[in-house]
């Protein structure tokens, strides 16, 4: 009798196994620190049988792993660049994006810094190196310390191209790997200034920045009144795989959406 039901145990834990699927998911640490995370283990609440691999290593290296098909979804937290598309079309992979949710860049500083408001004129000429002091843009006399994303990040590029012209980065710039980590030194440093993803605006230690007398808000940047807003993505080739077109559904179900919003994304739909 033990035999037999040694025997069946077996069996059904071969038919699990059989029937486990596992969806990868690699990229932007915007949405891969937190978001997808949060999605995937409410997936897995009504779908036990899914596991998920997530890597948020940035948005290249998602872009990349959908080129290379070592992942079913690519996070990114900008738009594939004319480059990488024609990389994926030399390997016969036509780069899909799907709008996961909308994002503010936020400006933060030291929750002591005096400073409320900045414009975006005055947002480009510290990172870029042009204002190095506080006092020049009405804070405290003090060298100012800035904390930027790594290149490899889709933050990195995009607040390029929406805060500061297009520029370079000034050299003293100080390399972060993810939202948190700059959200953390920013706390610790009376003299810092960075930029993070509208999940992180609740850092304790921190405070958020008026741009050009703006907040980032779910209403400011539905209403395209924040400045330094971008939609987010997943990318697949071609449509997603079917074990990944239904965490894709899930992501856009009311649930989905309201898991969004707690984050601190605004849905894309």
């Amino acid at each position: 009798m033990k035999k037999k039901l040694f025997v069946l145990l077996t069996a059904l834990a071969l038919v699990n196994v059989s029937y486990a699927e596992k969806v990868v998911i690699k990229g932007s640490d915007t949405l891969g620190a937190k978001l997808v995370p949060q999605l995937a283990e409410a997936y897995k609440v009504s779908n036990p049988e899914t596991t998920f691999e997530i890597a948020a290593e940035g948005s290249s290296t998602g872009i990349a792993a959908v080129i290379d098909g070592t992942a079913d979804l690519g996070m990114s937290s900008r738009p594939a660049k004319p480059k990488e598309v024609s990389a994926a079309l030399a390997k016969g992979v036509k780069m899909k994006p799907t709008i996961v949710a909308f994002d503010g860049i936020g400006i933060i500083v030291n929750k002591d810094n005096p400073i409320s408001s900045l414009s975006l004129k005055q947002v480009e000429e510290i990172f870029t190196g042009d204002v190095t002091d506080w006092n020049t843009v009405g804070g405290n006399s003090g060298t100012i310390s800035m904390y930027t994303r790594n290149t490899s990040s889709g933050t990195y590029s995009d607040f390029k191209k929406m805060a500061m012209s297009k520029r370079d980065y000034a050299g003293a710039a100080q390399k972060m790997a993810g939202n948190e980590q700059i959200a953390s030194e920013v706390a610790k440093n009376p003299l810092g200034i960075g930029y993070v993803g509208m999940a992180y605006l609740k850092t304790p230690g921190i405070k958020v920045v008026k741009i050009d007398g703006v907040l980032p808000s779910m209403e400011t940047v539905r209403e395209q009144q924040y400045p330094i807003a971008r939609p987010t993505f997943f990318y697949s080739n071609g449509a997603p795989s079917a074990k990944a077109q239904k965490f894709v559904d899930f992501l856009f179900s009311s649930k989905g959406s309201e898991i969004v919003k707690q984050v601190g994304f605004v849905p894309s739909k």
